[in-house]
């Protein structure tokens, strides 16, 4: 019993933290799936998300800012598409890249300006905050309900994916760019939904993400941005259940190892584990064998 109440803490926590890291890393395979491209922005809209809350809940109560929130988030993914992305349509693959990075610094220094590079203590969030017991193991009620309602978010969303007009443009865009644009599917309007849920994912999974911190910075998103696209590389690229699967097994391994006590190698472990698998199988852990047509 002991050996539980000393274990289940991490393993709930790992879980936890692999939910969200899933919603983060949904974002970049949807957009990887679709253009092509990693989007180096997204753990910095992340980010923004918790600037956004910081602010807005000082001045409002919680059950108006938290809506505002979610709605400042997709707007701002939708902004980024529109102004940095779309006008790079038909330029090389590096030259997208480049704005995506430079997107991703201008978040950063945006930040920094706001906050004058001080960190903003991040609001208490009433239930999800509050602390549980769970077979003799304290632990918060966000560390629960992450996996639950990232399991509900996973589920919601491959069934849009699937079944409806928009989730099956999506498909058809990912799988032939220009004959979905001869088929007389509006491929920017499915480039910029994507953008939209990959941001609204964003701004849930910083919602339950710094529930457990005390404060936001600047750089809040450049780590669990990067450990996000490590997640959805680990899975496999391209298709949103691998891409949870390789979050899940990374958060349970990055807990697994700070419960140990090698907090200071839990970073260092993730891009490790990322190069075996690299060199091992190049299409993450569970990616199917490219292969080419002749």
């Amino acid at each position: 019993m002991s050996f539980l109440q000393n274990s289940l803490p991490y393993i709930l926590a790992g879980i936890s933290v692999g939910g969200q890291y899933a919603l983060i890393a949904i974002g970049y395979t949807m957009v990887y799936g679709i253009l092509r491209l990693i989007n180096f922005a997204h753990g910095d809209v992340f980010m923004a998300a918790g600037m956004f809350m910081v602010f807005l809940s000082a001045s409002l109560p919680l059950g108006v800012a938290v809506p505002l929130v979610l709605l400042l988030t997709v707007l701002l993914g939708f902004l980024i598409e529109r102004a940095a992305y779309k006008p790079l349509r038909s330029a090389p693959r590096m030259s997208v890249m480049i704005s995506a990075i430079g997107v991703s610094y201008l978040l950063q220094n945006c930040a920094l300006y706001f906050t004058g590079g001080l960190a903003k203590v991040y609001p208490q969030l009433p239930w999800l905050s509050d602390t549980v017991t769970i077979f003799g193991a304290v632990t918060k009620r966000v560390t629960l309900i992450t996996p639950i309602l990232t399991l509900l978010l996973v589920i919601g969303l491959s069934l849009f994916i699937r079944y409806t007009k928009v989730g099956m443009a999506m498909r058809a865009v990912s799988k032939d760019f220009e004959t979905a644009r001869l088929m007389g599917i509006k491929v920017n309007s499915v480039i910029s939904m994507t953008f939209i849920i990959g941001s609204l994912l964003a701004a849930v999974g910083s919602l339950l993400y710094f529930t457990n911190y005390a404060s936001v910075t600047p750089t809040s998103g450049g780590m669990p941005g990067l450990k996000c696209f490590v997640a959805a590389v680990i899975g496999g690229t391209g298709t949103i259940p691998r891409a949870v699967l390789g979050a899940i097994l990374n958060g349970i391994c990055e807990t697994i190892l700070k419960g140990l006590g090698w907090t200071t190698f839990s970073d260092a472990f993730t891009f490790a584990l990322l190069i075996v698998i690299l060199l091992v199988k190049p299409t993450g852990l569970f990616g199917e064998k490219a292969t080419d047509k002749v």
